[in-house]
Order: C-alpha cells, then structure tokens, then sequence
C-alpha cells in the first residue's frame, strides 16, 4: 500500500492554519513536526524529512504556525505558538489510530514544542532539529530553564558547526537534563544541518535525519 498523503485546516481560536498529514500502511508513530522561525511547512528540508520518515514507518503531521499562515515574517508570541502546538497535536491524535504521538521541530518549532509538553502538552517525547539553544554570538542568554522540567524522552539533533548552540553548552544542557535526553551530533552539520563541501539538496539532508529520528522512537515507543 502507498503513503496517503492529505491537506488537513486546524482551527487554532479564531484562526486556521494548514497542515500535511502523511500516512504509511500500518505506523508505529505518529510524529507531529513544526518549521523553523524563517520558512513554513512546505521548506524542502521539511518535505524531504517527512517523506523519509514514512519510509521508516512513521506518520507525520507537520503545520505552519499562524504567523506563517498570514505571511508575516516575525514569529508568534510563545502564548499563540503553544495553543497551536496543542490544537495540531489534538488533531494528530484524532487522525491515528492510537501508535503513540510524538512532537518535534526544526529550530524555533521544536523549542516551542517543549515548552508547550513543559506546560503540560501530552507527548510520548520530543525530537529537536537543531535546537536553538542561544542566539548567534550570545552564549550567556541561554534558552534552557523550561528543558529540566520536561521528563519525556527527547532527542537531540544537531550540527557541530551550529552557531545556535555551541558543543560544549549544548552538551552540559543535555547532562544536566539525565537519561531521559540524547545528543546525537551532525558532524561539520550547520543550523540547517548542511556540511561543507557536501553538495546535497535541502530535502536529502531533512531526509538523511530520518533514520537516526525512527531509531529513537523505536527504541522509546
């Protein structure tokens, strides 16, 4: 049987946003993914991502955040991009069929996920696509004090040479957070996961992510 892939509008208040429901026969998950501060759902590096995680045998569900629905380039508030974590992950869940549900994002997506389970959203876990653990060449402003509050598992993906989380920062965050969290590192990778000299497109490096990313659900369903 093939992937089912349908258009699927999310009411959040009094707005709506799109999303893009991806469905292989028989999932084991269900992994609801958000974009990153500076481009939607439908980034090449998102679509290749999604399409390599069917493949692994996962449902995806991944959404624009209201701001990018509206075409505005500056982010929503923390306050709106949580309520619309919450009501896309209540529409994942009446989409499966009961595999356990799972949150991730690329960036500003995925920190804005753990902050909503920090908060109280369910999630079997989290999936960061390089999280952005401090502002380009601002080391000292961490965004962190939420992450030691969340006791789901979660996984950490993310480039050596990213400038949003310096290795060695990034690395005590994680051991400060215990077991539940693992850092797997992208070496020579940068914020968007793209490594020098390696010529690949944006959908081939969201894809190359996907093995490692279903490695993890398995081994924490």
């Amino acid at each position: 049987m093939p992937n089912i892939e349908t258009s699927v509008t999310i009411a959040v208040g009094e707005t709506e946003v799109s999303a893009l429901h991806i469905r292989p026969p028989m999932p084991f998950a269900t992994l609801v993914v958000a974009h990153g501060a500076g481009a939607g759902m439908e980034h090449p590096f998102l679509e290749g991502f999604a399409g390599a995680m069917a493949d692994e045998g996962v449902s995806t569900l991944r959404f624009n955040f209201p701001y990018r629905e509206a075409g505005r380039r500056f982010p929503d508030r923390p306050p709106l991009a949580i309520a619309t974590w919450r009501a896309v992950m209540d529409k994942a869940a009446e989409l499966g069929e009961g595999e356990p549900l799972w949150a991730a994002g690329k960036s500003f997506g995925g920190r804005m996920a753990s902050m909503a389970v920090a908060e109280g959203m369910p999630a079997r876990g989290l999936v960061y696509l390089g999280y952005p653990l401090h502002a380009p060449g601002k080391p000292e402003k961490l965004r962190d004090e939420h992450l030691y509050g969340v006791t789901v598992p979660m996984l950490f993906l993310q480039g050596t040479r990213d400038t949003f989380a310096t290795p060695e920062l990034l690395e005590a965050v994680v051991a400060k957070i215990g077991p539940t969290a693992t850092l797997q590192w992208s070496e020579g990778g940068d914020h968007s996961f793209a490594v020098k000299g390696l010529k690949r497109g944006a959908a081939e490096v969201g894809a190359s992510l996907a093995p490692a990313v279903a490695a993890f659900l398995r081994a924490n369903a």
